[in-house]
């Protein structure tokens, strides 16, 4: 079910045009515009870094390896899901892998930045796209499965998104989390992303919690490259330049091929069951309660 932006209506309207109120959300370019006053950016936004990143995730170490572990999180804890929302979905790489693992599944994806969904909608075609403040989810218990990987560090409110996760996901519906983590590797990289925070130890856990879910599985990842990574970021701190930071992941074919490998022996060992206490980043899944409010 849809929530009306305006009067707080709920309907199934397809439209999005509220039966209560006559209120019909602004069209950008054939997407739907919920919170159109923040579509082209603010502190910090950087429209171009949406080409940097398009140019770099199909075949960057990182971001292949991301994907690989949130597509097998998917099939273990919510095989058969009919309809998945990705919120942040930036150019839509992740929602392009969903959708080539799921081709029967309905998928939605959100961005807050109007620049980020005109690479999502090459890219994941068959996906309803809307432009969307994720601090205002305009949905009650429509989703199986809600994705938001690397978003929620971007935002001072998380607590605040997640709850609007909770209202719109289905009973029995699950989350799928993943955040940068250890405050200690902050660095330059963290500041051109515009980064509010990464997660302290149990950090998410507790707010995931705090508001609702039931955790199902949660593991660091990026761990085994955890001593690489440190160096890098050690390395960034003595930089005083002003050059945006995405040549970092611009790695040289061999090393990029290298990461690639040891993050994919990463992947079989959390498969196998080890659950890594450190590591770069963090993946969380959680669940909503089967009952209804």
């Amino acid at each position: 079910m849809k929530r009306c932006s305006r009067c707080h209506f709920v309907h199934d309207v397809p439209d999005w045009k509220c039966p209560q109120c006559g209120h019909f959300p602004q069209q950008r370019g054939g997407i739907t515009a919920l919170a159109p006053e923040m579509a082209e950016g603010g502190a910090g936004f950087q429209p171009e870094a949406y080409a940097s990143l398009a140019s770099l995730e199909a075949g960057n170490f990182w971001f292949r390896a991301r994907n690989s572990l949130i597509i097998w999180v998917l099939s273990r804890y919510f095989q058969g899901f009919r309809r998945f929302l990705e919120i942040g979905c930036g150019t839509g790489y992740v929602l392009s892998g969903v959708a080539t693992a799921y081709p029967e599944a309905s998928l939605t994806g959100s961005e807050i930045f109007s620049a980020g969904l005109t690479y999502a909608a090459k890219r994941a075609g068959r996906a309803t796209l809307l432009q969307m403040d994720a601090r205002d989810i305009p949905f009650i218990d429509e989703f199986d499965v809600i994705g938001a990987f690397d978003v929620l560090e971007h935002i001072e409110e998380d607590e605040q998104v997640l709850t609007e996760i909770l209202r719109a996901l289905r009973p029995g519906g699950g989350i799928a989390l993943t955040v940068p983590q250890h405050p200690w590797l902050w660095s330059l990289q963290d500041d051109r992303a515009c980064h509010v925070r990464r997660y302290r130890a149990g950090e998410l856990r507790e707010k995931v919690t705090r508001v609702g879910f039931q955790v199902l599985f949660e593991t660091s990842f990026v761990s085994l490259l955890l001593p690489a990574m440190i160096v890098s970021r050690k390395l960034q701190r003595r930089s005083h330049s002003d050059e945006e930071v995405l040549p970092e992941l611009r790695l040289p074919k061999l090393l990029n091929g290298l990461f690639e490998g040891i993050m994919n022996a990463e992947r079989q060992l959390i498969r196998a069951g080890i659950r890594f206490p450190v590591g770069g980043s963090l993946l969380l899944v959680a669940r909503k309660s089967e009952e209804r409010a």
